[in-house]
């Protein structure tokens, strides 16, 4: 595509306006008029001749896969292949879905001669979570008098990862576990004797009548006693709710993260955690059916596996089917693990559906149920902030609330079902805290 540049614009209002009136005011210059006239016009026509290779031999690539991080600085590396080895200068332009911000629509970039590629760096900030595709490249060059401009479209295939920020969330814990004494040479007192059975002995003063093997005993003719050891790997799944009120954001701001948003971060968070300590993690996701889930595992590429199977997860507005959920987890998880919930209960319905189908799980497994606590959901009279009636049903209605959520703990907790109300600000450091205690407990 050719179109023309202010350069021919002025030459043109410089030369073909001036002499075109005057050939109109004098007729005896009309001859002169069209000669410089004409001459501009076969200069034109034959630098838009001259132009049509400009862009020859140039190319953008991309790189196959780009990952970065929401709402914080990236760059895309651009490479530009320029097989005719001439100097060029070009403009290149992207096709930038909306949720990734650049202060730049296009780069200016200038191709060195002797020079087969070059290098761009595109800076960018993703504002959303998600995977994103960039299919072209377009790019424009000058004709060699400068009179038009040559475009072109590439193609140019780059996918793009913008994964949950987690920068900030493991500052965050950075604290918490240097308090708990578990990473350096603090020492570490761990609670319980383990479960994981190692070996076999003779019975010794003050072992325990349950620690006698007992068919042992028979063969050896003696006393032998069980030895076990702390559990070296663990099981812990997060199972993340992305029915319909996860979709609901944390404030008023129409603009701020939703819940789902934030229990993508926080599972993320945690399997970074159980990585650290040696134990399996594995996420799995639901909202009216399973609809993610990597079997517990630990190392780096699965980890980075877990990440992609979370960071393309989005809301949907379903309600969530705990019924098929816990009847998945019995047929699917043999083994005995940590169940962390990242749900909201807060709808009575579904609060008596998940009460009811969590006894299918709650005997073989440890299970953790946690909620993000919404706004104005309080005790009576703990906000004094209240300046007319309005505000004092609303601080009423969500009294109601909160005392509905309480019934609902006690009610779990009397199966051994933990249930908690979690801020926003401290619900990544809180399911760490979490983890950390069943660990410590022996608990599994």
């Amino acid at each position: 595509m050719i179109v023309p540049r202010s350069r021919l614009l002025f030459w043109v209002a410089a030369i073909v306006l001036p002499f075109a009136l005057i050939g109109a005011v004098v007729p005896a210059t009309a001859a002169v008029s069209l000669l410089f006239i004409g001459g501009l016009f076969l200069v034109a026509i034959a630098d838009a001749v001259g132009a049509r290779n400009s862009l020859a031999g140039i190319d953008v690539e991309l790189p196959r896969v780009a990952r970065m991080s929401k709402d914080r600085d990236a760059k895309l590396e651009l490479h530009i292949r320029n097989d005719g080895q001439r100097q060029k200068n070009l403009r290149v332009a992207l096709d930038w879905p909306r949720e990734i911000k650049s202060d730049s629509e296009e780069l200016e970039a200038i191709l060195p001669s002797q020079c087969v590629r070059s290098r761009l760096v595109w800076p960018c900030k993703p504002l959303k979570r998600g995977r994103y595709i960039l299919n072209s490249a377009f790019v424009e060059t000058s004709s060699p008098l400068g009179l038009w401009s040559v475009r072109t479209t590439l193609p140019a295939r780059s996918e793009i990862r913008v994964y949950p920020n987690l920068l900030t969330e493991r500052r965050n814990l950075a604290a918490l576990f240097l308090n708990r004494g578990l990473f350096g040479l603090h020492a570490h007192r761990q609670i319980g004797k383990g479960r994981d059975f190692e070996k076999l002995r003779e019975y010794a003063a003050g072992d325990s009548y349950d620690e006698i093997h007992w068919k042992a005993t028979a063969r050896r003719g003696k006393p032998i006693t069980k030895v076990f050891q702390i559990e070296k790997t663990q099981e812990v799944y997060v199972i993340v709710d992305a029915s319909r009120l996860s979709a609901r954001k944390m404030n008023q701001n129409a603009e701020g993260d939703s819940v789902l948003e934030r229990f993508v971060t926080a599972a993320l968070v945690l399997g970074l955690a159980a990585e650290q300590q040696g134990d399996l993690f594995g996420p799995l996701t639901f909202t009216d059916k399973v609809d993610r889930f990597v079997r517990a595992k630990n190392g780096q590429s699965h980890y980075s596996a877990c990440r992609d199977a979370l960071y393309t997860l989005e809301q949907k507005i379903v309600t969530p089917d705990f019924d098929e959920l816990c009847t998945f987890i019995r047929l699917r998880l043999r083994r005995r693990a940590l169940l962390v919930f990242l749900t909201a209960l807060d709808d009575p319905a579904i609060a008596e559906n998940f009460v009811r189908n969590v006894e299918l799980i709650r005997r073989q497994h440890l299970v953790l149920v946690n909620m993000l606590q919404p706004p104005d959901v309080a005790p009576l009279f703990s906000n004094s902030d209240v300046s007319g009636v309005d505000d004092l049903y609303q601080h009423l209605g969500g009294h109601l609330r909160w005392q509905h959520l309480r019934e609902l703990q006690k009610n779990l907790q009397r199966g051994g079902v933990q249930f908690s109300l979690l801020s926003n600000e401290r619900l990544s450091a809180e399911l760490v805290s979490q983890y950390l205690n069943v660990k410590q407990r022996q608990l599994l």
